[in-house]
């Protein structure tokens, strides 16, 4: 067997929320972690998740934290909309990232970042969770060696409650920038982006409805749209994330269909499998509420608490992380250009929403900006 020889890690973690929390309590039983340190811009969330990980270095300021000798790496795990200010000071440290999705809510900002990152020849892989679950890791198999013939059409259905919603657009003050397909859409089209890796994008058509967040915080209901591929290839999507508080999956409930030209691929992910219905409200899932009563367990994105430890795909996909910095294992995980990409399209469905028009594909910046002027 090959000799690896394991590299110490001195991880910074900027952000403290459940994220933060998360990939933290996973950090602190890698054996190659040596040093942890924490950066959140509230006080007291940053003092009590140091604590409860055993971090050796707390602040408020997410600067002095990526300056600090001992780090080695980072992982970016604050608000959607606060990335970019980490990933850049963490370019300007040298650090190798794994960075929450997306790089970030704005496409030019997200194209800077790209450029930064590819430009300081850094390894930054981004967080799309989902692709460390079984089920897709065997879809993904089954699309590379050829299982299904040549993928024809691949369609997929996203239901969530409207909780994640209601969060996102309580915590922004821009909520032009906040859409299910860029925030939660994204998940599912990366996996379908996954699947048909190599294909080339073309044109996007899609279509909203914002009848109850719109009127509540200027969001949008749900979009459902297509993706065309240069060869014919079509991808059907459509999310929701405005269903009711006590629609039972915790968070995401999404159905994939694959057809190819010698075969299909059917995947239930809506975790119907497993139901949790009680007396008395769980402390589960994204935003415990007191009026769901019952859940679809496994449901929650990241995965289950179970015996004190967070189990499934972001424990999983932590994991695989740290043994790259460690060991340079690689890993399925997504590139920075992969980030953008998906960014680029869910920006381009969003828009092609509020025209009511087809757009071109590679939605450039600089377009959109002049698109968005023209619908304003």
């Amino acid at each position: 067997m090959k000799d690896r020889k394991t590299k110490g890690i001195g991880l910074a973690i900027v952000g403290a929320g459940r994220v933060g929390l998360f990939r933290g309590e996973v950090a602190t039983r890698h054996p190659a972690v040596e040093w942890i340190g924490i950066a959140e811009r509230n006080p007291n969330r940053g003092g009590s998740v140091a604590a409860k990980i055993g971090a050796d270095f707390v602040t408020t300021d997410h600067r002095e934290l990526l300056a600090r000798p001992e780090a080695t790496c980072a992982i970016i795990a604050t608000d959607e909309h606060l990335h970019v200010d980490p990933i850049m000071a963490a370019i300007e440290h040298g650090l190798p990232m794994l960075i929450e999705k997306p790089l970030a809510t704005d496409l030019g900002e997200s194209a800077r970042v790209l450029a930064a990152i590819q430009s300081a020849k850094l390894d930054a892989v981004v967080g799309y969770t989902q692709r460390f679950r079984r089920r897709w890791l065997a879809a993904k198999e089954k699309c590379a060696t050829g299982a299904l013939g040549d993928v024809t059409m691949v369609t997929s259905r996203a239901f969530m409650n409207r909780l994640v919603a209601i969060d996102n657009y309580k915590r922004t003050d821009k909520p032009e920038t906040i859409s299910p397909m860029v925030i939660s859409g994204t998940h599912a089209l990366d996996i379908c982006m996954w699947c048909l890796e190599g294909k080339q994008q073309a044109e996007v058509y899609a279509r909203s409805i914002d009848k109850v967040l719109g009127p509540l915080y200027q969001g949008i209901d749900a979009t459902a749209g297509m993706i065309m591929f240069a060869d014919g290839t079509i991808h059907h999507l459509n999310i929701s994330w405005a269903l009711p508080v006590t629609w039972p999956a915790a968070v995401y409930s999404l159905e994939v269909g694959i057809v190819g030209t010698t075969g299909v691929l059917t995947i239930d992910d809506t975790h119907r499998d497993i139901v949790l219905a009680v007396s008395k409200a769980q402390q589960e899932g994204y935003a415990p509420d007191e009026s769901r009563l019952v859940d679809f367990m496994g449901s929650y994105p990241p995965g289950d608490m179970a015996l004190g430890e967070l189990r499934g795909p972001m424990a999983d996909e932590t994991v695989s992380w740290l043994n790259r910095m460690a060991l340079g294992i690689p890993t399925q995980a997504a590139t920075a250009a992969e980030a953008h990409n998906r960014l680029m399209l869910t920006k381009a469905l969003d828009l092609s929403a509020k025209l009511k028009q087809p757009v071109k594909l590679p939605l450039e910046p600089a377009i959109e900006k002049e698109m968005l002027r023209k619908v304003a």
